[in-house]
Formats: structure tokens, C-alpha cells, sequence
């Protein structure tokens, strides 16, 4: 079983798109797929999820309003909760963490949700990071709690493969979503944004797997679950903006040519970089034609047919999408396989 991370620090590539086609190219070649919302903002929550299942979810039924929630209908009363609700009794100093069983989407498919509450955990996680050096259990069930939530389902289903989806900032909560996964894959996009990212994202990846595997782990107590703290590199996927006409080719280009040895230098501190350095797993064309056929589908982009608006030229490029992501999935698990040899 190993957990992927998808980050990058710089909103707005299609990080959460990725990871959505990602979890169900993954199903579709015979994998069980663990996703995770771990972004505050819950968007991979509600691509996954119509508005009836959110509100369902989100406790925000109403009793004039006769919801059909898709999902949980045959639910007796109660939600399968959130991670935000996970955390709570940590949040309110009542309690530890409330472990949960993820939600099925579909077979071989399952989600640990997200809710917009989770921003209020920032706070604790942020005061928790400096006891975590003195192996304080409080503070140690604060920063793990992420982790034990993932483990717990992990061991319920059984995945083949954890996707975790985290949001754009090196905040308390992404250092301790990012400490919960095996490996971290970067969408990146050819512009000066995402090198200034990478500029960033990296050294602080670099501390944070230090200060964890030499300061805390040594002295975390036996009965508290700690992650190892690997957050591997995988590598990035390049994912192309909307050319605009006002823009030509190269002013792309001449980003896309720099990333490779930003990402060499700055993610995996190699000094001096690579001379020839392979990082890029993939480039992802823009589908932004197909985004809102899918979105009122409620499927993924590859999956479109006819009856969902996806006719006669737009069904070509429906297969050109599957081709895409199906070659990306089977590169990453080509990547997932090289680190498990080394």
C-alpha cells in the first residue's frame, strides 16, 4: 500500500482534477483507490459528491428541502462523517481522534471526505509542531492525527494505491497532511509561478522530513502511531494552460525548459543540479472544453459519451483524455515500482 501526496504550493494548475481522474483511471485498471481530502477548501470532496450527498454530509439538510442523497440513502440517520469531524475532539480538547470508515463511490473506489471546518484545526496543529520535539503525547496525537485517520481506513479496505489531495500553501495542515504520505507528486504548470513554488516547496519539504525522522520520532512515545515522514518525490506532471493569443509558445517554453533543474536543485537538493535530470512524469494537455460536460456527468472527463454532450469531434478527444491519463497512471506506478526497488 503506498500514499501519494499531490501538492504544489501555487494554486490554480489542476491539482484536484488530477487527483479526481487519477483515483478513477486507477479503478478503472482493476486497483482499490483511497482518496483523500485533505484541502480545506473540500473540492475533490465535491467532485466526487452532488449537492444533495454534500448537504447530507455537510449537516446542512432542511426539513422543508426533500433531499435524495445518491450515496447515503440507505444510511439510517447519521452522516459517515467528515475528517474536519475526525479531528474535532482534538480541535475542542475533549478527546483523541475519531477514527471513520470511508465512504464507497464506487466499487474499488472509496473517499475519506472533506469539509470547509477543517481550516479550524490550523490553529492547534500550528501550536502543536514545537512540542512535538519534546515527544509530547498531546501534541503527537495532534500532528498524527491526519495519519491515524488514513492508516485506519487504509487497513479497512485495503488500497492498492492512497491519493491524498492537499491545498496550495505550506500551512500547519499541509506539513502534517504531507508527513502522512509515502510520496509527494507535484502538478506543476509552465510558468513562473510554479518555479517561485518550487523554490519554496522544496527546502521546507526537505526540513520538515529532517526535523520529523531525526527529532520526533526518536522520542515519540510506543503507543502513539507516527508516520515514518518519508514524503518521497515522485516527480511532477506538467499540466499546459490555455494558450492565449495574446501569448506566444515560447513564452511557455522557455518556463518548461527551467523546471527540470529548479525541481533537481530545489526539491531534491541536488548541488550542483543533474546534468540531465528525468523528473517529469507526464504532460497533461488541457481539457478545459471537457471540464463542464463532466462536471453536470458527474464523471470523470474520459468517461463522456454521447448522451453526455461529448458528440462527434469533442468523443475523439473524450478518447484522447483516457489515453492521457491511463499512460500517466501506469507511469507512476512505474515511478512507485523504482522506489520500491531502491
Amino acid at each position: 500500500m503506498t500514499s501519494i501526496a499531490l501538492f504544489n504550493n501555487k494554486g490554480g494548475v489542476g491539482k484536484t482534477t488530477l487527483v479526481y481522474h487519477l483515483a478513477h483511471m486507477y479503478q478503472r485498471l482493476g486497483r482499490r483507490v483511497l482518496a483523500v481530502d485533505l484541502d480545506p477548501q473540500a473540492n475533490l470532496t465535491s467532485m466526487f459528491l452532488d449537492e444533495n450527498d454534500l448537504a447530507y454530509l455537510w449537516d446542512e439538510t432542511d426539513s422543508t428541502f426533500q433531499l435524495q442523497p445518491a450515496l447515503f440513502s440507505n444510511l439510517p440517520s447519521q452522516s459517515p462523517g467528515t475528517i474536519a469531524e475526525a479531528v474535532t475532539p482534538i480541535i475542542e480538547g475533549t478527546g483523541d481522534v475519531e477514527l471513520m470508515a470511508p465512504t464507497e463511490i464506487v466499487e474499488g473506489l472509496s473517499l475519506l471526505p472533506g469539509d470547509l471546518e477543517l481550516s479550524r484545526f490550523e490553529d492547534e496543529l500550528s501550536q502543536s509542531w514545537g512540542r512535538n520535539f519534546n515527544g509530547d503525547p498531546k501534541a503527537l496525537r495532534a500532528t498524527t492525527a491526519f495519519y491515524r485517520i488514513i492508516q485506519s481506513a487504509r487497513r479497512e479496505i485495503v488500497p492498492d494505491v492512497t491519493l491524498i489531495d492537499i491545498g496550495p500553501n505550506l500551512g500547519a495542515i499541509n506539513r502534517a497532511a504531507l508527513l502522512s504520505s509515502d510520496t509527494v507528486l507535484m502538478p506543476l504548470a509552465a510558468e513562473l509561478f510554479s518555479l517561485r513554488g518550487l523554490r519554496n516547496l522544496g527546502p521546507t519539504l526537505r526540513q520538515w522530513r529532517k526535523d520529523w525522522r531525526e527529532l520526533v520520532v526518536p522520542r515519540a512515545p510506543q503507543q502513539i502511531e507516527v508516520p515514518a515522514g518519508t514524503m518521497t518525490p515522485l516527480g511532477y506532471v506538467i499540466m499546459q494552460p490555455t494558450v492565449r493569443l495574446d501569448r506566444p509558445v515560447q513564452a511557455y517554453q522557455r518556463w518548461l525548459e527551467r523546471i527540470p533543474l529548479v525541481y533537481d536543485k530545489f526539491v531534491l537538493g541536488n548541488e550542483p543540479p543533474s546534468a540531465k535530470p528525468t523528473h517529469e512524469i507526464a504532460t497533461i494537455r488541457n481539457y478545459r472544453s471537457l471540464m463542464p460536460l463532466a462536471h453536470d456527468a458527474r464523471k470523470p472527463m474520459f468517461e463522456l459519451r454521447p448522451a453526455d454532450g461529448a458528440m462527434g469531434s469533442t468523443q475523439a478527444y473524450v478518447q484522447t483524455c483516457r489515453s492521457e491519463f491511463e499512460d500517466l497512471t501506469r507511469k507512476v506506478d512505474a515511478r512507485l515500482a523504482g522506489l520500491l526497488r531502491e
